[in-house]
C-alpha cells in the first residue's frame, strides 16, 4: 500500500524509458525551470491576468526558443525533446507553453522556412535568445475556423505593400516586436513581417478572460501600414504556408496538455491519499480509486500517443491527419482528466491553492485555438470518407 509520502505512480507503464539520454536531459532542465521559476508565481500570474515580459530572456537562456529549429542561433534539437519541452511547461501552466510555442512554432518557424537569409539573420538569433518576441497574425474577428475567408489584405503601391485588417485572439501580441500576418493579395495569401512601431500598426489587449490569463493575448489593428517589399516571406505562398505553421504548433500542442492532464493527475491522486473523510482518506473509497485508476490510464494513453507522433515527425512521415488526430484526442483526453480531477479536491478543487481549475480553465481555451476540435474532427472524418463536411 503507498504511503503519502511515495511518489504518485504518473509513468506507470515507464514511457519516459523510451527517452534518450539527451530528451531526459532536456526533461529534467525544463521541470526544473518550471518548479524553480514558474510555479511559486504562477497562480498570482493568474489571478492578476498578467505575466511577466522578462520570462522570454530566461526562455531563451534554457534554450527552448525554436528549439526544434537549426541555425541561426537555435538549439536544432529533435520533435521528441520539443514535445517533452512542451509537455513540462505546461505542467506549470498552458500559458507558458502557448508563449514558447508562438515565439518557436508560429513566429520562428515561417521565417526559418519561408523567409530570405536576410529576414532570418535580422530575426532568428535575436528571437531563439529571446530578445526579440514574436506573434502570427491569422486569425479574425470574423474569420477563425476559415482563414481562408479573411479581409485583411495588403496592395502593392510602387515597390512597397500597404496591408490593411485585423487579427484577432493573436498570443504575445501587445509584447512583440514582430508580427508574421498572413493577408489576401492580389497572388492569393502571403506573409509578412510587420515590426512594433511601423506606422498604423496597433496592438491591445484582450481583458476579462477567464482561460489562459498568465498569457498575453491581443488584437491587432493594421490601418494602411507601408510596408517595404523585403517584408514579404518570399517561400510562402496561399494558405499551406500559415496551415504548415499551425501544424508545427498543434505537434507542440499534443505534447504540451499531457503536462496539464499530468499535474492535475498528480494533485488529485495526492489529495486522495491525505484528505480524510468519515473517518479515512478518501483514496480508500473505491469511487475515488476508479477516478484515479482511469485518469492515470488515460493519461498514459496520451503519452504513448504523443511520443508515437514524434517518431514519426522525426522520421518525416507524419501527416497533417495525424496531427490532426493528436490534437483532438489529447486535448479532450486532458480536459476529461482536469475536470474529474476537480471532482477529487471537491470544493478545493475550484482555488487557486491548487493547480486544477487553472489547468482546467486554460484548458478549454486550448481546446480551441489551433483548430477546434470540431475543424479536426471534421479533418478526419474527411480522411476516414474522402468527403470535405465542411467546404
Amino acid at each position: 500500500m503507498p504511503r503519502p509520502t511515495d511518489p504518485v505512480p504518473t509513468d506507470l507503464l515507464r514511457i519516459d524509458d523510451e527517452l534518450s539520454d539527451e530528451e531526459r536531459l532536456v526533461r529534467d532542465t525544463v521541470r526544473k525551470f518550471a518548479a524553480d521559476r514558474i510555479l511559486p508565481e504562477v497562480a498570482d500570474w493568474f489571478e492578476a491576468g498578467t505575466v511577466p515580459r522578462d520570462l522570454f530572456p530566461e526562455l531563451g537562456k534554457l534554450g527552448v526558443l525554436g528549439m526544434h529549429l537549426r541555425g541561426h542561433g537555435c538549439a536544432g534539437m529533435g520533435a521528441i525533446a520539443y514535445g517533452v519541452a512542451c509537455r513540462e511547461l505546461e505542467a506549470a501552466d498552458s500559458g507558458l507553453r502557448s508563449m514558447v510555442s508562438v515565439q518557436g512554432s508560429l513566429a520562428m518557424f515561417p521565417i526559418w522556412k519561408y523567409g530570405t537569409d536576410e529576414q532570418k539573420e535580422a530575426w532568428l538569433p535575436r528571437m531563439a535568445a529571446g530578445d526579440a518576441v514574436g506573434c502570427f497574425g491569422l486569425t479574425e474577428p470574423d474569420h477563425g475556423s476559415d482563414p481562408a475567408g479573411m479581409t485583411t489584405h495588403a496592395k502593392r503601391n510602387g515597390g512597397d505593400w500597404v496591408l490593411s485588417g485585423s487579427k484577432m485572439w493573436i498570443t504575445n501580441g501587445s509584447i512583440a516586436d514582430i508580427a508574421v500576418v498572413w493577408a489576401g493579395t492580389e497572388d492569393g495569401i502571403r506573409g509578412f513581417l510587420v515590426p512594433r512601431g511601423t506606422r498604423g500598426f496597433t496592438a491591445r489587449n484582450i481583458h476579462k478572460k477567464l482561460s489562459l490569463r498568465a498569457s498575453v493575448t491581443s488584437e491587432l489593428h493594421f490601418d494602411e501600414v507601408r510596408l517595404p517589399a523585403s517584408a514579404v516571406l518570399p517561400g510562402a505562398a496561399g494558405l499551406k504556408g500559415p496551415l504548415s505553421c499551425l501544424s508545427e504548433a498543434r505537434y507542440g500542442i499534443l505534447w504540451g496538455v499531457t503536462g496539464s492532464a499530468r499535474t492535475c493527475f498528480e494533485s488529485a491522486a495526492e489529495y486522495a491519499r491525505t484528505r480524510e473523510q468519515f473517518g479515512q482518506k478518501i483514496g480508500g473509497f473505491q469511487l475515488t480509486q476508479r477516478k484515479l485508476a482511469w485518469m492515470l490510464a488515460d493519461l498514459q494513453r496520451a503519452q504513448l500517443l504523443a511520443l508515437h507522433l514524434g517518431r514519426l515527425k522525426e522520421a518525416g512521415q507524419i501527416t497533417p491527419e495525424q496531427i490532426s488526430l493528436g490534437k483532438m484526442s489529447n486535448v479532450r483526453t486532458a480536459i476529461d482528466i482536469a475536470r474529474e480531477a476537480r471532482t477529487v479536491l471537491g470544493a478545493n478543487g475550484v482555488t487557486l491553492e491548487y493547480p486544477v481549475i487553472r489547468h482546467a480553465n486554460n484548458l478549454e481555451s486550448v481546446l480551441t485555438y489551433e483548430g477546434t476540435e470540431e475543424i479536426h474532427t471534421l479533418a478526419l472524418g474527411q480522411a476516414i470518407t474522402g468527403i470535405s463536411a465542411y467546404r
